[in-house]
């Protein structure tokens, strides 16, 4: 299986959203926003680090805060000590999570048409209860992964 390529075009928009917040696209940024696209599930800080090894620890950080405040990434809560990053959906696409909540593992989940659909339904009904108006959903689904399964 060969490793997801970037989207045509995302170095673009990053670089365009990073100008319109007074900042450079850098080209450790750019590693950051490579190693991102290219994981095909969140990563935690060491999982960064060991994929992009020219990139020191103190950077990562930083610049990873740099990428989170201007919307390219996000940082998802898995069930391990670690958060784990990804790029915002508006670069990468819409999908979920499969957190083991024993290994803290997380993997992305395309959902189907179907269930994004039906997802979507209940989602607004509920919220509509509650008087909210529904812009988007995220859904994280808990378990063990193949790993950590009991055989």
């Amino acid at each position: 299986m060969t490793a997801p390529q970037p989207a045509p075009g995302l170095h673009e928009r990053v670089s365009v959203r990073l100008a319109g917040d007074g900042q450079r696209y850098t080209s450790l940024r750019r590693v950051l926003v490579d190693t991102l696209a290219n994981a095909g599930r969140p990563l935690t800080i060491p999982e960064i680090l060991t994929s992009a090894p020219r990139l020191p620890q103190s950077t990562a950080y930083r610049n990873l805060t740099a990428l989170i405040e201007a919307g390219i990434v996000q940082r998802i809560s898995g069930a391990g000590d670690h958060g784990r990053f990804e790029l915002a959906e508006e670069l990468s696409g819409h999908h979920h999570h499969l957190v083991c909540a024993s290994c803290a593992r997380v993997e992305d989940l395309q959902p189907s048409p179907r269930l994004e659909r039906a997802l979507g339904e209940s989602v607004r009904a509920v919220a509509e209860q509650q008087g909210y108006q529904v812009s988007e959903h995220r859904l994280d689904l808990l378990g063990l992964c193949p790993d950590c399964r009991p055989a």
